[in-house]
């Protein structure tokens, strides 16, 4: 299935976990050093600051660099915290890899959000980015919160209302 970003609620409603999806539109990067800082400024009512908006966001938990980006591991402490504020903020669509707990998976599926897994193919992503820019946080280099133009992303749905593909 084909998604474009910003992703609305009826298109997570109908995904399910196995499905594959292809992602276009902007997309939102960021991993352990920027995510927390995210969620501060989402705790202090102060997210408007950045003038981003997450709802109906994809966030994808990367670095980037002049190399292309590619998924670190979402079960990270600092990443798969921030997943349920996030969603909670709007955010609909997490991408990253590897397993997540059963709290998270039910946060998700709390928010209406999801959870996808891209396979570390970073010299396929690159072909598929159109555009980069630095959206905050620019003195964290390249986990800096990124905002990028992506045409067909590839990725798996892996945790979608309440299941994980990995039970």
């Amino acid at each position: 299935m084909d998604i474009t970003t910003p992703i609305s609620d009826e298109a997570v409603s109908s995904l399910n976990v196995g499905d594959t999806i292809t992602i276009t539109g902007y997309i939102l990067c960021g991993r352990d050093a920027v995510l927390p800082k995210i969620v501060k400024l989402i705790e202090e009512d102060r997210v408007d600051e950045l003038g981003i908006e997450l709802k109906g966001n994809v966030i994808f938990h990367t670095a980037v660099s002049p190399a292309g980006v590619g998924p670190t591991s979402s079960n990270k402490l600092e990443i798969e915290s921030s997943i349920e504020p996030l969603s909670k903020a709007g955010v609909k669509l997490h991408l990253g890899k590897g397993r997540l707990s059963e709290k998270t998976i039910a946060a998700l599926d709390k928010y209406n959000s999801l959870y996808a897994v891209i396979p570390p193919v970073t010299a396929l992503l690159e072909d598929k980015t159109i555009e980069r820019r630095v959206a905050a946080f620019p003195e964290l280099g390249m986990e800096a919160l990124h905002i990028l133009k992506v045409d067909k992303y590839p990725a798996i749905i892996a945790a979608a209302h309440g299941r994980s593909i990995y039970d």
